[in-house]
């Protein structure tokens, strides 16, 4: 079931990226040509935002996000897997109350119009609650994960940064 989700959440983001990729090629074309297309920039922003997302989720299941560990590196692994433990509760309830907020956020924006595309502004406000809930989902099985095999949140288990598996 995981693996059928990662491969789907592959789909989408390559589906984004290269939906955005032409709408900004059409759009330059159309404009050089002098009939711009208004609409496809407001397109390619709102893809751009949910592709954003799924992409912070990605790098999270990998745990592959860039972070500053100077000083946490040089703890002893116990300390290091505590202050990992304790990061990952607290960016749970960061990601969970940006949810909130940001579905509170989608619910204001309903009738607002995005941009000339015609459509709700919502589509584009809507992908900070799904986004974070993904994330808090990802963070979560990271955590449980770490604490049944004594590993760390948010680093591959002793592999080197530079050894990243998003290359």
């Amino acid at each position: 079931m995981a693996a059928l989700a990662f491969r789907l959440e592959d789909i989408v983001s390559r589906t984004l990226l290269a939906a955005i990729v032409m709408l900004v090629f059409l759009a330059a074309v159309a404009r050089s040509l002098g009939h711009p297309l208004i609409w496809s920039i407001d397109m390619a922003q709102l893809l751009f935002v949910w592709l954003c997302f799924l992409g912070a989720n990605r790098a999270m299941r990998l745990k592959a996000h860039v972070g500053v560990d100077f000083f946490v590196r040089k703890l002893p692994r116990r300390p290091r897997r505590m202050v990992e433990i304790g990061l990952a509760v607290l960016t749970l309830a960061f990601l969970l109350a940006l949810a909130v907020a940001g579905y509170r956020l989608t619910m204001l924006n309903w009738q607002r119009v995005f941009g000339d595309s015609g459509i709700s502004y919502a589509w584009v406000t809507g992908a900070v609650p799904v986004g974070c809930l993904l994330l808090a989902v990802t963070v979560a099985a990271n955590l449980l994960a770490a604490l049944r095999r004594g590993g760390l949140v948010f680093y591959a288990n002793d592999l080197d940064r530079s050894q990243s598996q998003l290359g």
